[in-house]
């Protein structure tokens, strides 16, 4: 089963904005077909961002609440331990979270995060790819995960 592992602001995309970028994301998941697999301070690290004042007001827009997000959080993710240390560093501390447990399972990485995306390519050989979103989805019945073009091409 693919891993995933989806930075704070794909997941926000995903649990409150629904954002037509996160179709397929949203369908391997439902499907089975990818697991999504966090640690307890990636949810704490939601759990701040849903508080930031410029936030508050659009996540309430859509109908929600900081529990009602992290109500979907609690659904659809599972909760690893906290990995160890990457042997890359980013330069954003609060984005090493996310590759520490990419890295740990040879997981992709979703972001959207400059500094996480200019890894990408560095973290090719640990078996992590980072990439801004999935890409397509059932072909001919079988459940598939596909990158974009960009995270397969030298642009990482």
């Amino acid at each position: 089963m693919n891993k995933l592992v989806v930075d704070s602001n794909v997941a926000l995309d995903l649990l409150v904005f629904d954002d037509a970028a996160v179709q397929p994301l949203k369908t391997v998941l439902a499907q089975g077909s990818a697991l999504w697999i966090a640690t307890a301070a990636m949810r704490a690290e939601l759990e701040r961002v849903l508080d930031y004042p410029k936030l508050a007001p659009r996540v309430a827009f859509h109908g929600l609440d900081r529990d009602a997000v992290l109500a979907r959080f609690d659904a659809l993710a599972q909760i690893h331990p906290e990995a160890p240390r990457a042997p890359l560093r980013c330069q954003d501390p609060d984005d090493q979270i996310f590759i520490n447990l990419a890295v740990a399972h040879g997981a992709t990485l979703l972001s959207k995060d400059r500094h996480v995306l200019r890894l990408a390519r560095r973290l090719l050989p640990w078996g992590v790819v980072v990439t801004q979103r999935l890409q397509g989805a059932v072909a001919s019945g079988q459940q598939r995960m596909e990158m974009p073009p960009t995270a397969r091409s030298a642009n990482l």
